[in-house]
């Protein structure tokens, strides 16, 4: 198969924000995009529908990803409608608390922690059997600068995307010898985001103050890095991240 066109991809928690955006992106090249959520039905079918009415092939599906059986569930409706899933973007934002360690409670920070490492766990097992079956698959996990860089209030958040993010090396150096090459997306502080919101308006002028481009990301911006990443072109790459975040964190 050349080109993009007939690739599958799932992309989780795909109803708002990056994972809409991404969605519209990889359905725009060619993809046919299953557009996961989980309570936020009509938004999902509204992603759908713009798909849809710019051309390409998608179709909503909920899930808890957290859940095994839901995942399982998923991914089975889609190999009955379309086939294997060649590409996963793993975007589900997995719900957490916005305090300081000294308010937080083991139920917080480690209720975290198994959320976010169940759903990558659930999604990318779900996944592998067509993906290893054919010798090719792309597999792209959601992060954020928060993972290396602390900010106050954010403990659980960050250190759960740091557990994912040594989870996607160890997998993608697993996966190398399969032809599935698997990637981070680490996003900066993203426009109409919780975490964004949460902080307030004189947070995220500082953000700004602090970004060389001058702005945050939209979610449009961090679509494109995961499109490249999902792309036939991109070979080669696996195992490493991509920051969008306008220059804010320099690695």
């Amino acid at each position: 198969m050349t080109g993009a066109t007939g690739r599958v991809a799932l992309v989780t928690g795909a109803s708002s924000g990056i994972g809409a955006a991404t969605a519209r992106l990889l359905a725009a090249r060619g993809m046919r995009v299953v557009v996961n959520y989980l309570r936020s039905v009509a938004a999902a079918d509204e992603v759908v529908a713009g798909i849809e009415a710019a051309g390409g092939q998608a179709m909503a599906v909920q899930a808890d990803v957290r859940e095994a059986a839901a995942v399982e569930s998923m991914v089975e409706q889609v190999q009955a409608t379309w086939g294997g899933i060649d590409v996963l973007v793993h975007n589900a934002l997995i719900p957490f608390a916005i305090k300081p360690f000294q308010d937080m409670s083991w139920d917080e920070l480690g209720g975290k922690l198994d959320g976010e490492m169940r759903a990558a766990f659930a999604v990318t097992k779900a996944v592998l059997p067509a993906m290893t079956g054919q010798g090719w698959g792309r597999v792209i996990y959601i992060s954020t600068g928060l993972s290396r860089q602390p900010r106050e209030g954010l403990i659980a958040l960050g250190t759960a995307k740091a557990a994912l993010v040594q989870f996607a090396r160890y997998v993608a150096q697993e996966l190398g010898p399969t032809g599935i090459t698997v990637n981070i997306v680490e996003a900066g502080p993203v426009e109409d985001t919780r975490i964004v919101n949460a902080l307030g308006e004189e947070h995220r002028q500082q953000q700004v103050a602090a970004t060389p481009l001058g702005r945050l990301a939209s979610p449009g911006d961090v679509a494109q890095a995961v499109a490249f990443y999902a792309g036939e072109d991109n070979a080669f790459m696996t195992g490493t991240t991509a920051a969008v975040n306008g220059g804010m964190s320099m690695y």
